[in-house]
């Protein structure tokens, strides 16, 4: 299990658990709010003040999402968001965090699977503008066009000509999206080899994360400078002034979640939007309305 780790054994263990508690913290993360902060339960070996800080700024950041949902759906704006890194970096974390208590109509998450035999054969942007936003929509990119950049060309999933033409067509293609009214907004989350070694051990003695380990993931340890110099080539071609890339230092998730959601607040000018006062209206009730029983073989047996 030390393999390759550059950790103590005992410090190794202990990364592995602290691991694990954060897996439970993204539960309680749904299951609480900032009025019950102070009432999180302690945990051995934790510092629960940051504990709590993490809670008192991901829920006030939270908050600051809706209002911009709001004003994208008030003002008709198109927001699109591209997330790319490692595998294991923490993308698919802080997605999560930002859709969590969004509106799934108004914020949406695309993740492509890859693509089918009728799909090779399209223009390569094409079925990536079928998820693009309309106005009032936001749309968050869980890996996007930029496949080819990185996992396409180290596992050798596209020619050398295909490569270079998707380094000579990317840019015209974001300069025409954002000329076309879309706000493009690019993260990579970047973290060590040392931390994703880690990750990926988390990922195969959990039984509920094995799911996330696939064999292009494994493969990426084996091919770790070949995605580095993947990565290298793709920010130095493709950071554009209509459409530049942000870095996020990822080997914290925590710290990774919460300055990435302030760095994409201070990106867009959102404002806070008035509502009308909700009022719940009362109740009509019929006299000579009765209400029929639903018959017991439909009803779900009480388990528990």
């Amino acid at each position: 299990m030390f393999q390759n780790s550059a950790l103590a054994p005992q410090e190794f263990m202990q990364r592995m658990a602290d691991d694990l508690m954060d897996s439970y913290d993204e539960e309680l993360e749904l299951e609480v709010d900032d009025r019950f902060i102070e009432e999180i339960g302690s945990r051995p070996a934790v510092d629960n003040e940051a504990r709590r800080s993490y809670f008192r700024n991901l829920f006030r950041l939270q908050g600051e999402l809706v209002k911009l949902q709001d004003w994208v759906q008030q003002s008709r704006e198109k927001v699109v968001i591209l997330f790319e890194g490692r595998d294991a970096a923490g993308k698919g974390g802080v997605i999560k965090r930002i859709t969590q208590r969004l509106n799934p109509r108004v914020a949406r998450v695309a993740a492509l699977p890859a693509p089918n035999d009728r799909e090779r054969t399209q223009w390569y942007f094409q079925r990536y503008v079928s998820h693009l936003p309309a106005a009032g929509e936001i749309v968050l990119f869980d890996r996007s066009w930029y496949n080819r950049a990185g996992v396409e060309r180290v596992m050798g999933f596209c020619t050398e000509d295909e490569y270079e033409e998707f380094f000579r067509s990317v840019p015209e293609f974001e300069k025409m999206l954002v000329r076309s009214g879309i706000r493009l907004i690019k993260y990579w989350f970047s973290i060590t080899d040392e931390e994703q070694h880690l990750r990926f051990l988390g990922r195969i003695h959990d039984p509920l994360k094995q799911w996330k380990l696939s064999p292009m993931d494994l493969q990426s340890r084996v091919r770790w400078e070949e995605y580095t110099k993947a990565k290298e080539a793709m920010l130095e071609r493709t950071h554009i002034p209509e459409a530049p890339w942000w870095v996020v230092p990822a080997d914290d998730k925590k710290k990774a979640r919460l300055n990435c959601i302030s760095h994409l607040l201070s990106q867009i000018p959102y404002a806070d939007v008035p509502h009308d006062e909700v009022v719940l209206p009362e109740r009509v009730r019929h006299p000579d309305y009765i209400r029929q029983p639903v018959p017991l073989e439909m009803i779900v047996p009480q388990t528990y």
